[in-house]
């Protein structure tokens, strides 16, 4: 049976507090890549950031969706911001804004040719900013300041990780503009009940190294390796000499949540003297389109006057 394109695939380390993931996606990425003319750089970023989005959402359990979200504080700075979320059900969605209005800022995106230089306009570390943004569909939300310690996306996630859930985690991210693929792997805290069944278990014992040993087999992960290997090739490439205990995978896919109703909720906002102005300045019909899939909806004059009855 031929492997998935898009997955998230979970395994184990067995008799041990650590759980990893290998994310893979090339059908789904080409989907969202394909709506608009990104920078190089901005596309292969925007393919770590889906892959970190998804490799994150499975650390959680909650039920609902998580966001990666960059946001530049210069002026100067040629991107602008970017996006990248996952829900618990395997959809994905992404989208950047850059600027490239002039000759010399077209001309300097095309020097740009890798993730990491896409991410570099955040500005120098310690500038810029990143959130994770996680969204319960019970209403929750929750949003985290990552700090820019590091000069790539990868790093940082990993430093947020051990800073804010006190859980050491190694994260690799890659992405060739066709396709993407990353790895996370985390020690979890053993919890009481598993500290006792070892105290009580003569035979069983903790393994001291193996933090050490996996951080430095996970170190040896290629770039092109995670960009074209099925992940249950990886796993095994990686931990052969391990006993890894793997779960079913999870398909990931394209999908957006715009809508008709989203967009009449947008114009509510917008106010009714406000919207009928812009219909009459675009000859009777109101357009919003979407950046994530392309959808059009659109609105005239009764379509407006029948929101605000």
């Amino acid at each position: 049976m031929t492997e998935l394109t898009d997955l998230r695939q979970r395994f184990f380390i067995a008799d041990s507090p650590v759980r990893g993931d290998v994310v893979r996606l090339q059908q789904s990425y080409a989907t969202i890549t394909a709506q608009k003319e990104y920078p190089e750089s901005i596309k292969r970023l925007l393919g770590e950031m889906l892959t970190a989005a998804s490799l994150l959402i499975g650390t959680l359990k909650i039920d609902g969706t998580l966001s990666i979200q960059l946001q530049s504080s210069d002026e100067t700075s040629l991107l602008n911001w970017a996006m990248a979320e996952c829900n618990q059900s395997g959809v994905i969605r992404a989208l950047a804004s850059w600027k490239n209005e002039t000759e010399e800022q077209q001309q300097a995106w095309t020097f740009k040719t890798t993730a990491d230089d896409a991410f570099s306009e955040l500005g120098a570390v310690g500038k810029g900013v990143m959130f994770i943004n996680i969204q319960s569909i019970k209403g929750e939300a929750y949003q985290g300041i990552v700090e820019r310690s590091h000069d790539n996306l990868a790093e940082c996630l990993a430093h947020y990780q051990l800073q804010s859930a006190q859980i050491p985690t190694l994260i690799n991210l890659a992405c060739d503009g066709l396709q993407a693929g990353g790895i996370l792997v985390q020690m979890l805290p053993r919890t009481a009940a598993e500290i006792q069944e070892v105290e009580q278990n003569e035979t069983a014992g903790i393994d001291d190294d193996l933090w050490t040993r996996l951080t430095l087999l996970t170190r040896t992960v290629k770039f092109e390796e995670l960009t074209t290997l099925e992940a249950s090739e990886i796993i095994y490439r990686l931990y052969n000499e391990e006993s890894v205990v793997a779960s079913d995978p999870v398909a990931l896919e394209f999908g957006c949540t715009c809508s008709r109703e989203k967009c009449e909720s947008a114009i509510i906002q917008i106010g009714k003297a406000e919207a009928l102005e812009i219909i009459e300045e675009q000859d009777g019909n109101f357009e919003m389109d979407c950046g994530f899939c392309g959808s059009i909806y659109k609105f005239n004059k009764a379509d407006i006057e029948l929101i605000f009855e």
